[in-house]
This record gives C-alpha cells, sequence and structure tokens, in this order.
C-alpha cells in the first residue's frame, strides 16, 4: 500500500440505484451498496478479505479508511 490511510471513491449509479465504492491501490475493490450506510460496512469487509488475500502487512494498529462520496443532483431552473 502506498499511504498510510485508504481512500475509497463512493459514487452513486443513478441507472443501477445504487452506491459503488473503488480505490485504485486495491486490485479488486468493488462494492455496490443501496444507501451509504449500508455502502461502509461493506468496503471495510472487503478490504479486510483483500489484504488477507493478498498478504498485506503493516506496522500500523488502525488503517485510517476514508470512504468519499459524491452524488450529482440537478434541479429545474426556475428562471429557464
Amino acid at each position: 500500500m502506498k499511504h498510510a490511510s485508504i481512500i475509497v471513491r463512493a459514487d452513486w449509479d443513478e441507472e443501477a440505484g445504487v452506491w459503488v465504492a473503488s480505490n485504485d491501490d486495491i486490485e479488486g475493490l468493488a462494492v455496490e451498496a443501496n444507501t451509504f450506510e449500508t455502502l461502509e460496512p461493506k468496503v471495510v469487509a472487503v478490504i479486510t478479505d483483500l489484504f488477507e488475500l493478498n498478504g498485506f502487512t503493516s506496522s500500523l494498529p488502525e488503517i485510517p479508511v476514508h470512504i468519499m462520496a459524491e452524488q450529482l443532483v440537478r434541479i429545474l431552473n426556475p428562471t429557464y
């Protein structure tokens, strides 16, 4: 792992109606959930599993995971 913390990007997939989380540094990390609240425990579980499967080691007692969410919302222009 390149950093002392992990940044996971969470995007809302309007078409599928789910949040999708991914990270370029952790191969295989792709998680979906219907709500942002249910996404977090899934992300943590998958990262833990991937670390164990890939033999990841760290000297840190805890590794911070930042789940960064972005959701685009459109409103009607009242002056249009």
